[in-house]
């Protein structure tokens, strides 16, 4: 039996998704349709209601989906990085929310495959195999610069402790760790992991963002938070494609917001009876008119998903250049999969948005009312395409067409240095 685009179906080219990255893909993605089935059930009503999704991230937990790219003999599931951003869309096409959630695990634990053999590695390798998770606590507002944290880790009573205040901690609130940013005794960058449930921290959901709001994206804040040594990394022992890999998971989560887009419209336009007198056809599912806003749709997400995955391959030349003892390559390839995930991103993001805008077009006036949480898709694609500006993205782009510029690695907000 031919499969129609908003059914479920084993593999993805059923779907008319294409192939999976790799032959082990299917295998791999298998175990956790049914979960994402049951999260996309509830996701409408989730962001109408405010419904935190604890419980749906639970689900994900109990399954190893934290322990994705962790190595097989560590305990993970040993995906390669392409695999791994195909399955991230299918988990945002379910939830946008959820994958942002655990954007800041998910590079807690590239650092951490990144890691050489070693007390650190063990440590965090057994707490990714066992379930935990982490959040993120990065940026800092009011007058914070771009030059440093005010967040400080510092020497007292003979240990370590953490003080300082942290907001837009995306996904902290569902976490065992945080993963913060701060500054040491000598004002060295160091990446701190803080025990989430300790009484010193104190995480509040007061994320006032129009979109992506179930991530619980708010205010953190330590006061003499005791940190472990074994749990603190320096800024330059970290992976180098760090900018690139966030921004990618962005760009699955864009594209799996594209797939929700083609399947609720779809669906929808399926479902609709009402017609109207200069319509081209008595019922929408037979209007050409409307059939081709719903093919526009779906080619656009088609596109996005297919410009992801090719981000994350040379991701993945990133990462198997790590380690090899070949600096020089290893830099290129960094500086490639950076340029690679800046050309993606306004290109995806103008995809996405622009199908999000258009899915009104092939339905009547009862599509903007709430319960049916069509703007929802507008509302996260616009909230995950203003972070790390994209119109900057064509320019460094540029800048290495044309002049040879290699593109920046990390980037921060703040107040300009004095």
């Amino acid at each position: 039996m031919f499969l129609s685009s908003h059914q479920s179906a084993t593999a993805q080219t059923d779907l008319a998704w294409g192939e999976g990255p790799s032959p082990d893909y299917e295998a791999l993605a298998t175990p956790f349709r049914p979960i994402f089935a049951r999260i996309r059930a509830g996701a409408a009503e989730r962001e109408l209601q405010r419904r935190l999704p604890v419980e749906e991230i639970g689900w994900l937990k109990a399954a190893g989906f934290g322990a994705l790219r962790l190595p097989r003999a560590e305990g993970g599931a040993g995906a390669g990085l392409p695999d791994f951003f195909n399955l991230l869309i299918e988990l945002s096409e379910a939830d946008s929310n959820i994958t942002q959630a655990l954007r800041g695990h998910f590079g807690y634990v590239e650092n951490v495959v990144n890691a050489p053999a070693g007390p650190f590695r063990a440590r965090q390798a057994e707490r990714i195999a066992r379930g935990e998770i982490a959040g993120n606590a990065w940026t800092e507002i009011g007058n914070a610069t771009v030059e440093g944290f005010s967040t400080r880790v510092l020497p007292k009573d003979g240990g370590l402790v953490l003080n300082g205040a942290k907001y837009y901690t995306t996904g902290s609130l569902y976490a065992d760790w945080i993963d913060t940013g701060a500054s040491d005794a000598a004002n060295e960058g160091v990446t701190v992991l803080a025990p989430r449930h300790h009484p010193g921290v104190s995480v509040v959901d007061d994320w006032d963002g129009f979109g992506q709001t179930l991530t619980a994206s708010g205010t953190t804040t330590f006061a003499d938070v005791p940190i472990d040594p074994l749990d603190v990394i320096r800024d330059d022992d970290k992976f180098r494609y760090a900018s690139a890999f966030y921004q990618t998971v962005h760009l699955a989560t864009l594209a799996g917001i594209g797939r929700a887009l083609a399947g609720d419209a779809a669906a929808a336009v399926a479902a609709r009876r009402r017609t109207y007198t200069n319509a081209a056809a008595t019922r929408s599912a037979e209007d050409p008119q409307v059939l081709q806003v719903v093919g526009r749709i779906r080619g656009a997400a088609y596109s996005a998903g297919a410009i992801t995955l090719q981000a994350a391959r040379a991701l993945e030349r990133a990462f198997a250049s790590h380690g090899a003892g070949d600096e020089a390559a290893e830099e290129k390839a960094n500086a490639l999969a950076e340029l690679e995930a800046a050309q993606a991103q306004t290109v995806i993001s103008n995809l996405v948005l622009d199908a999000a805008t258009i899915v009104f077009d092939a339905l009547g006036a009862s599509a903007i009312k709430k319960p049916a949480g069509l703007d929802r898709h507008w509302r996260n694609a616009r909230t995950l395409s203003s972070h790390n500006p994209r119109i900057y993205k064509d320019r460094i782009v540029g800048d290495f067409a044309v002049n040879g510029t290699p593109p920046p690695y990390q980037w921060r907000i703040g107040l300009p240095a004095a």
